[in-house]
């Protein structure tokens, strides 16, 4: 009996030393895990390209010269005036040098001083005989560019022969979708372009044979869009798309690039993708659609299914994310900020997007967009508004105290607006108490109440970095702006919130599996069409903007090379060079990728880059 007894307390306390052992080895795997979720320990990388003192880019002495390009509208026609302002952009955002000759004014225009001239008009009486004098220049060599569908008067019939057009009917063409049949913008073949909203805004006609037609309207009677003719020694190109506005300004560098010999312009270089509340506390509870494909809560399906395919995502393409943090979702907008306190998935979250190369930015300690009690939300957005200047400053100050305790080896540098509305007062408060932020990422677009930005280095030193397209539901629109921009400025910008696939209107009825596939679908058309551009955080594309807005190229011709000068350069520049009539060769002070057809890119290592010449 006490052998028996003495064998069960013997059996029993191999059986509590097993389940010691077997409970220290769960401590010791949670403490592991726990540890791998805080991820204490991460390692900071360089930023690939920095931002540099306003210094950096001082220009040299620069001389003076008359620009070769001319700009004609007509100030008292509306329609005149308003593809004007829109195509000034694009001169602008290519660096062109130009005049403008105002027919309001005068007639007078002298051709023979420059090499190439775009008209801003869709009514060609505007020109009275000048036109003839144009058609004159463009024999002995000029290049002509016509920006805007024409009204088919009188005027237009006398010289559209010399456009090309062997039939033109009275009728407009309503245009819903584009096509390519050129390479002449990177990204543009093998697919159709739907355009929202189409209306009647093309010429109908028939070309001459001769003419190189590069862009058309879907359908089987592939109506000509954008098509070059020579005439003489000149050119004649002619845009028949009729929209003219910011998704559209590549289009439009695209057909001025046609004109001439050679077209030279600095783009930005890089792809950029944003986490938008991200990292952020996560919502709690289920979400009907993720209950329905995964049978999880929100918080399970973030960590195990959306955050592995977006980082999967990353890899797959070398994405380097920007991750914006919200600290809290409360509506506190008076001080004391409370301190929030569940930090692990912050950390978790936060450093496996630093161990992938990526960057962590701002977004606000709560999603309260900085707007002062003055602000007008117009009843259509609920947010709370802060009380003062130093309130707002406040929220930037506990969010950058509370990121540096979570990352202390990161300067934060990038602020996106939530829901891309910032205040004027905000934007000043930024500039001028908060330097610490040095790029603002909101949106390229206009819209109501959003702080819509251009590619550009504000006057405060602040960098403008806009975003483009958002979201993993790419739609027609977006398609057209992606293009636009990706031949405009050689860019992409994207965000995206891991709370997207909770909204309908985002495309959360679809599912996760719908979303991430047309997401990866897109992502795949931009690496496919622009396997060169540079994978950029949002600091280095600020960098690569700042590098961009400074330069000022100088372009001189001589009969077997090219020669750029360069100002306000500091250490890199990109361009664009379509060499129309000649072959590049040997490249100095730089190095040239041919990207598509006679597009290539340059990348400027010097002040000073000479491109040889071949095939004359």
């Amino acid at each position: 009996m006490k052998v028996s007894k003495a064998l069960h307390k013997i059996k029993h306390l191999i059986r509590f030393r097993r389940l010691q052992i077997a409970f220290a080895a769960f401590l010791a795997l949670g403490f592991v895990l726990t540890a791998e979720r805080a991820n204490v320990r991460y390692q900071a990388y360089e930023a690939r390209l920095e931002i540099l003192e306003s210094g950096a880019f001082a220009a040299g002495e620069q001389e003076a010269r008359r620009p070769d390009s001319l700009l004609i509208y007509h100030n008292g026609n509306e329609v005149s005036a308003y593809i004007r302002e829109e195509f000034s952009q694009v001169l602008d955002g290519m660096k062109i040098s130009y005049d403008e000759a105002d027919l309001a004014v005068s007639r007078e225009l002298h051709p023979e001083h420059y090499d190439k001239i775009s008209i801003a008009l869709n009514d060609l009486s505007l020109l009275g005989d000048t036109i003839f004098d144009l058609l004159d220049w463009v024999r002995d060599g000029g290049s002509l560019l016509f920006l805007f569908p024409m009204d088919n008067n009188g005027s237009l019939q006398v010289v559209s022969g010399e456009l090309g057009i062997r039939e033109n009917s009275y009728e407009y063409t309503m245009v819903e979708s584009l096509r390519f049949t050129s390479d002449i913008m990177l990204g543009g073949m093998d697919k159709e372009y739907r355009i929202t909203d189409p209306f009647e805004s093309s010429m109908t006609v028939i070309l001459d044979e001769d003419c190189t037609v590069h862009m058309t309207a879907g359908g089987e009677r592939a109506l000509p869009l954008l098509w070059e003719t020579g005439r003489g020694e000149g050119k004649i190109v002619v845009m028949n798309l009729g929209i003219i506005e910011k998704a559209y300004r590549g289009f439009y560098s695209a057909a001025y690039s046609l004109l001439g010999d050679s077209c030279l312009y600095p783009v930005i270089n890089g792809s950029a993708f944003y986490l938008d509340d991200f990292p952020s506390p996560v919502p709690g509870g289920d979400s009907q659609y993720i209950q329905r494909d995964y049978g999880m809560d929100i918080a399970t399906f973030y960590s195990n299914v959306w955050w592995p395919d977006v980082l999967s995502l990353a890899e797959d393409y070398g994405i380097r994310y920007t991750g914006v943090v919200i600290e809290d979702y409360s509506d506190l907008t008076e001080p004391p900020l409370v301190r929030y306190q569940d930090i692990y998935r912050f950390r978790y979250f936060g450093n496996q997007v630093l161990q992938n190369q990526g960057e962590i930015g701002f977004h606000g300690y709560n999603h309260m967009p900085l707007c002062l009690e003055s602000f007008d939300y117009k009843g259509v957005y609920s947010y709370e508004k802060w009380p003062s200047v130093d309130a707002m400053l406040s929220s930037l100050t506990e969010l950058n105290d509370f990121c540096a305790s979570l990352f202390p080896d990161e300067t934060f540098q990038v602020y996106v607006p939530p829901s891309n509305i910032l205040s004027e007062e905000g934007r000043q408060m930024i500039g001028e108490l908060f330097p610490q932020i040095r790029t603002i990422a909101s949106i390229y677009f206009p819209g109501e109440f959003v702080y819509t930005q251009e590619f550009m280095v504000s006057e405060d030193g602040v960098i403008e970095t806009p975003r483009i397209i958002s979201g993993c539901m790419i739609d027609d629109y977006m398609e057209i702006a992606a293009l636009s921009e990706l031949n405009f400025h050689f860019i992409n910008s994207h965000f995206q919130h891991p709370d997207d696939v909770l909204d309908p209107d985002r495309g959360a009825e679809l599912g996760w599996e719908t979303m991430f596939a047309r997401l990866t679908e897109y992502v795949d058309w931009l690496y496919t069409a622009a396997p060169d551009i540079r994978n950029l955080t949002g600091s280095e594309m600020a960098a690569a903007v700042q590098r961009y807005y400074y330069v000022n190229p100088r372009v001189e011709h001589r009969e077997e090379e090219m020669i750029i000068t360069l100002d306000s350069f500091a250490d890199e520049a990109w361009f664009f060079l379509r060499a129309n009539d000649w072959e590049p060769g040997e490249v100095t002070g730089g190095s040239l990728t041919r990207l598509t057809g006679n597009l290539y890119l340059l990348q400027a290592e010097k002040q000073q880059v000479t491109i040889g010449k071949e095939g004359l």
